[in-house]
């Protein structure tokens, strides 16, 4: 599978998109508009070691909801992302079996060096 979920408005997704270049065989996911499913958060779960590393504590609902106050468990964080996309770290790129999370600089170089190899 070669898929980027990505928020369209967001213009750090769409400069990580063109820094990838990905080819017509990728799929985009506008996560906005698509939420993740549950099948795919629980396979990037088993990849990534635990659904509290999908999950993006920097968004603003994080702490108007007070979750920020709570000791959330793997269910909850779960839980919040099937719900809103807003708590999906941003963008989950998928080249094949290899998983990038996030915007961090060394994330992006890594998913931009998988698909340009």
């Amino acid at each position: 599978m070669k898929k980027i979920f990505h928020l369209s408005s967001c213009s750090t997704n769409n400069r990580i998109i063109k820094e990838i270049n990905p080819g017509s065989d990728v799929e985009l996911q506008d996560i906005k508009q698509n939420g993740i499913d549950e099948i795919t958060l629980d396979w990037l779960k088993d990849k990534v070691g635990s659904y509290e590393a999908l999950f993006s504590k920097k968004a603003m609902k994080y702490r108007s909801m007070g979750l920020n106050e709570m000791n959330l468990t793997e269910a909850d964080y779960k839980k919040y992302m099937l719900e809103e996309y807003t708590f999906l770290k941003r963008p989950f790129i998928i080249n094949g079996e290899e998983v990038f999370i996030g915007n961090a600089k060394k994330t992006v170089e890594e998913a931009v060096n998988s698909f340009n190899s």
